[in-house]
């Protein structure tokens, strides 16, 4: 009999839940999500995904989820994940959504705010993972709360994993659920919300971006290593001068231009509302071969350059033990985002070559084990997947009705995302957000991260109206 009524009184309260969270704005339930996600300091060197992976748990459950279709898995301790299920009618293959709980550290004396304590100010929400992606968790986590609350049954199950370390460290979640627990998120297509996005360019949204391809990142170490001596007999060379020599070469070497279904898109659509002169200097850099004159002038945007060229930047850098003595060691690592379609140690091979100096070792930094490899991987980056009408489509309709005039554009991202580990395991994935920024705002990973409030809360109705869409497109 105790047995009876406490199972009565736990289904009265998971139903009051619900209906609260049926009665709730959702925009106040947005908010109240993203406060909590920030405050959570998900950085390697703090706590790590697993709290707020709980605490994303908890929300579900106490809204009515059923235990069985919300898990916390992972590899244990600070890198758990947190998967839910939104069952539908199962008429069609599940869709996944991805996102990730880590966020790159942030140090209070860098920012001008805390940037573990969310703050409104100024029309803006402030706080580490504002950009960069708890808005996103907030939002889809908002969209499966109101579906459900809503008793909702879409024609495909909705998957939602929220991952670990997406932003370096050797536990990345999705790769992890992909290899140990393929059955939670195996799915049609996947929806990345870590890119994608609507831009902003004088306080107007230009477009939005559909984005389905992505470089693949890649860290070199530099080395060059020689016996050294006193600093009152310096020679011609030492290891520092080689180095800075090997640097150089680097920042003046361009690799070669490319274009894949995507970004021949991306460039169609850029043409189609620029000025007439800008155009023809776009349609130029779209001839099979390309104007050279055109690629020239492109190649002068570093973002454009990026999205035609795999690049490489000298990020870090170290040498010499002592003010009075000849170095006998200097590094530096080498940052590459490398096209679609080739492979880390076509890149190194090209870097040794560029460099042209036997004495600088040329070795690739596997971050998974953190150890230097003298040859990289020679997995090529998958190629773009094509541009599914379920996705497209809704995402036209929908950005029309909520930022008239401003088209959507397919587009290749110049980082890296979580997007490389379902690609590779053959779900399509597309990056997609209505999440507005401007051109000259973009703060992820930089001082005082922010969102605009407008821009947030009009990214949860975007989301809600698009998976509906998505998910009932015939």
């Amino acid at each position: 009999m105790r047995i009876r009524v406490a199972a009565a009184v736990a289904a009265i309260v998971i139903a009051a839940t619900a209906a609260a969270a049926d009665r709730q704005d959702p925009h106040q339930l947005a908010r109240d999500l993203f406060k909590e996600l920030i405050e959570i300091k998900t950085t390697e060197s703090a706590l790590g995904s697993t709290p707020a992976a709980e605490a994303m748990a908890q929300r579900l459950r106490a809204a009515g989820f059923a235990a069985q279709d919300v898990h916390v898995v992972g590899p244990g301790g600070r890198k758990q994940n947190m998967v839910a299920r939104l069952k539908g009618t199962g008429r069609k293959k599940p869709v996944l959504l991805i996102g990730h709980l880590d966020v790159v550290e942030a140090l209070r004396e860098d920012w001008t705010v805390d940037p573990f304590v969310f703050l409104e100010k100024d029309g803006y929400f402030y706080g580490r993972g504002t950009q960069d992606m708890k808005d996103g968790i907030a939002i889809m986590m908002t969209t499966l709360l109101r579906y459900h609350a809503e008793g909702y049954k879409p024609d495909r199950d909705i998957i939602l994993a929220l991952t670990a370390d997406e932003e370096g460290s050797n536990a990345n979640g999705v790769d992890w659920l992909l290899k140990n627990r393929r059955d939670l998120v195996d799915a049609e297509f996947v929806l990345n919300h870590d890119g994608g996005g609507v831009i902003v360019e004088n306080g107007k949204v230009v477009q939005v971006d559909l984005t389905a391809s992505e470089k693949v990142y890649a860290d070199f170490d530099l080395t060059v290593t020689n016996p050294g001596g006193h600093s009152s007999v310096p020679p011609r060379e030492n290891a520092i001068y080689s180095l800075a020599r090997a640097l150089d070469r680097v920042a003046e070497h361009d690799f070669a231009f490319e274009l894949n279904n995507v970004t021949r898109a991306y460039f169609e659509h850029i043409a189609k509302r620029s000025d007439a002169t800008y155009a023809g200097v776009l349609r130029g850099l779209l001839q099979t071969p390309p104007d050279p004159q055109a690629l020239q002038q492109i190649s002068q945007d570093a973002i454009y350059n990026a999205i035609v060229r795999t690049t490489c930047v000298a990020t870090r850098l170290s040498g010499g033990h002592a003010n009075n003595a000849l170095p006998q060691t200097a590094r530096a690592n080498v940052n590459c985002r490398i096209l679609p379609g080739h492979s880390p140690e076509e890149v190194r091979q090209e870097l040794v070559q560029a460099i042209a100096d036997p004495t600088v070792k040329v070795r690739y930094f596997n971050f998974l084990t953190e150890q230097l490899d003298d040859v990289a991987p020679n997995v090529r980056g998958y190629a773009p997947p094509p541009l599914r009408p379920d996705v497209l489509k809704p995402l036209e309709r929908v950005a029309a009705k909520m930022w008239p005039g401003a088209p959507v554009v397919p587009s290749m991202s110049v980082g890296a995302s979580d997007s490389i580990y379902t690609n590779a395991a053959g779900l399509p994935t597309y990056m997609v957000s209505g999440s507005a920024l401007a051109r000259d705002d973009v703060r992820a990973h930089g001082q005082d991260e922010r969102m605009g409030v407008q821009a947030f809360y009009s990214a949860v109705d975007f989301f809600y109206e698009y998976l509906r869409a998505v998910v009932s497109y015939k």
